[in-house]
């Protein structure tokens, strides 16, 4: 369940959002990408067609995992759905696309209710949310939940006292 969640979450994390770096930057790097993961076969190369819709997939789900109102469409990927115990997605086909249609059958695979992106606006990071009560709101507390509250913390001091110049004696 934990290793769906943990595929969906480090495929939205190629994308550093902050330091505006992508590890999926040619077909190459994402074929190399899906093999590593046992995603793709040893000789499936990518086209820059994979590429986009790598990227595409990618950038749906991170949408999705930010609850945005109107997330984009998802790209159409060789899928099935079968019944066994239940309805499950089963990719079809070999090559890159069938290795990003396991990407999209992982979001089904269980524990999507665990996976967040990072509430701090510059971050974007994608992460598993293991907190009893799925109240974790950032990557990291050490570093992005610091950021955050110690710009609130700034706000509200800035609120508090009177701006230089301001004229708070009035008669």
């Amino acid at each position: 369940m934990l290793a769906s969640a943990e595929l969906v979450r480090d495929f939205v994390n190629t994308y550093d959002v902050e330091a505006d770096a992508d590890e999926l930057g040619t077909p190459a790097e994402l074929a190399l990408w899906l093999r590593e993961r046992a995603l793709t076969g040893p000789g499936d190369r990518a086209t820059d067609d994979d590429l986009a819709l790598a990227v595409a997939l990618r950038e749906g789900l991170r949408a999705a995992l930010r609850r945005d109102a109107e997330p984009p469409e998802l790209p159409v990927l060789p899928l099935r759905v079968t019944v066994g115990r239940g309805p499950e997605l089963v990719p079809v086909g070999e090559g890159v696309a069938a290795g990003l249609a396991r990407i999209a059958a992982a979001v089904a695979g269980g524990g999507w209710d665990r996976l967040k992106v990072c509430a701090e606006e510059t971050c974007g990071r994608a992460f598993v949310d293991l907190s009893r009560n799925r109240s974790r709101s950032w990557c990291s507390m050490r570093v992005c939940g610091n950021r955050t509250k110690t710009r609130a913390y700034r706000a509200r001091k800035q609120g508090s006292r009177p701006r230089p110049g301001s004229n708070t004696d009035t008669v």
